[in-house]
């Protein structure tokens, strides 16, 4: 792509992710870049580059290509077997932690993923019981191997996963994009069945509400992520057997969660 194979002259160039893409094929920082422009890449080096280059610009997510990505204190492994984690999601951690402060806790996260939810709240509490399903088996292989501290993985779809277990605090990012959004397109990288659920994206949702009582303890909480325009309908399902409904914005001021009790 470049006739040149001089640091300095792929930083000139104007595809924005330049710089990480070098220092992905470099094993080197943002401070080494600086100060190094005038290394003359490797050809394999070029070549590697190059590769990341189209994949990149396919629209292939960078945290793909670089195999991990940053959320709240830590950093994940992801493959396309997990969903990348976002700065979003990070406002259930928030929650969570402000609701079980100095207090033990029975945890369970639901379509872990990753593990970013799971392992983040069980690095900050060591002393919680901590589990999480999802019923990809590629997905906890890799929720495994991010973990720091003892998480209980279960493989299976929502509480099929866990029978007969019950929970303090029931935590889901689970899928909520409609299945016709045009969002999805921007996402063709990601596991489809980790972002979309029905026509109207509340599939997964209603089934979490329905089962949910069946598995948490005397007054029990509930703490779904959802999408924007979700808030008002989520609030109905969860009526019927929940109270003390809080919802919450994320960082960008978007309706991003809600917090249930559970009646007694």
């Amino acid at each position: 792509m470049q006739e040149s194979s001089r640091v300095d002259d792929y930083l000139k160039c104007q595809f924005s992710d330049i710089a990480l893409l070098l220092q992905l094929v470099l094993q080197k920082n943002s401070v080494w870049l600086i100060n190094n422009k005038q290394y003359q890449l490797s050809k394999q080096e070029k070549n590697l580059l190059n590769g990341l280059i189209e994949k990149r610009k396919s629209g292939v997510p960078f945290a793909y290509l670089s195999g991990k990505q940053g959320f709240y204190h830590l950093n994940f492994k992801v493959t396309t077997d997990t969903l990348i984690p976002r700065p979003e999601t990070e406002i259930l951690i928030d929650i969570a932690l402000d609701l079980c402060k100095n207090k033990p806790c029975n945890l369970l996260d639901l379509g872990t993923g990753s593990g970013n939810i799971a392992i983040s709240l069980a690095d900050k509490n060591p002393d919680w019981q901590v589990s999480a399903t999802d019923f990809s088996e590629n997905a906890l292989a890799v929720a495994r191997q991010n973990a720091t501290s003892k998480i209980n993985f279960y493989q299976g779809d929502w509480f099929a996963a866990v029978p007969n277990q019950t929970f303090d605090l029931i935590i889901s990012n689970p899928p909520y994009i409609a299945e016709n959004d045009a969002h999805l397109a921007d996402l063709k990288h990601e596991p489809i069945e980790a972002l979309s659920a029905g026509k109207d994206g509340l599939e997964a949702i209603k089934i979490i509400i329905k089962q949910a009582p069946l598995h948490l303890n005397k007054q029990g909480f509930l703490l779904l992520e959802h999408g924007y325009d979700q808030r008002k309908a989520i609030i109905e399902m969860l009526k019927a057997k929940f109270t003390s409904i809080k919802t919450f914005n994320d960082y960008n001021h978007q309706n991003r969660a809600i917090l249930a009790q559970l009646k007694t």
